[in-house]
């Protein structure tokens, strides 16, 4: 298994002899207006892609947690061959093919794509309200013969789903989104500090991988905030913060 950050969520994942490229936002630093009822107005993506977009457009396959504009955008629409095999979360294929994508799967609890399985998960993308405006969201869990099992938990906050998905799957490698990300009202829609910390206390033979930072605006919680915390908790050694563009 040989995963590499581009931005944001978005990751390159060699795994069992396949390339997966999973969330892509695609578009060029500064070209989407900030995301409204924010603590800020910088405009998206805060951060330039490391790599010419040509790196990622030839894929085996392109799986999706969800289709909010930072993790699936209209430069990713664009740039990608309309026949790619595409994975969505269920009650989005539609959305997919009148993106133009011709072989779109909703995924139900799981699915086989070569040697590989592939599970579906969910959480809860923030809490209240909130939580209830931004919708369903999925995670995925990679498992093959010969391959570390990886949890990719997506957009969501520490909550029982993510729980249970540890407890069944007991996974290697936990990706999770951990920038914080936040309106002017309610809580963390997606990971923080605490959250992270909380994971690793309750599954400590899982390594995680921390991404979602520095890249949109209303994502509060930035590498160096978190890697601050995981050394005063002593869990640095448990938890990597990857670079956009870095291989881990």
């Amino acid at each position: 298994m040989k995963i590499q950050l581009i931005r944001n969520a978005s990751l390159w994942l060699e795994y069992a002899g396949h390339n997966f490229l999973i969330d892509p936002m695609f578009s060029d630093q500064g070209a989407n207006p900030p995301v409204f009822n924010t603590a800020n107005d910088k405009r998206n993506p805060l951060a330039a892609l490391p790599l010419p977009i040509e790196t990622w457009v030839q894929p085996d396959a392109v799986l999706l947690s969800h289709l909010h504009p930072d993790h699936w955008d209209p430069a990713a629409v664009e740039a990608l061959d309309k026949t790619v095999p595409i994975l969505s979360q269920p009650g989005e294929g539609d959305a997919v093919r009148k993106d133009g994508f011709t072989n779109v799967t909703e995924m139900g609890e799981s699915i086989s794509f070569g040697d590989i399985t592939i599970f579906r998960t969910s959480g809860h993308h923030g809490i209240g309200e909130i939580g209830k405006l931004m919708g369903q969201v999925s995670g995925y869990v990679f498992k093959a013969v010969g391959e570390p099992t990886l949890y990719i938990a997506g957009d969501t906050i520490w909550c029982d789903e993510v729980k249970q998905a540890l407890d069944e799957h007991r996974p290697d490698m936990t990706i999770v989104n951990a920038g914080g990300a936040q309106f002017l009202q309610g809580g963390p829609i997606i990971m923080n500090e605490d959250d992270v910390v909380s994971l690793c206390r309750y599954a400590p033979y899982t390594k995680a991988a921390a991404i979602h930072m520095e890249a949109i605006n209303h994502c509060f919680t930035t590498r160096a905030d978190l890697k601050e915390r995981l050394l005063a908790e002593g869990l640095e050694d448990q938890v990597q913060i990857p670079l956009d563009g870095e291989w881990f």
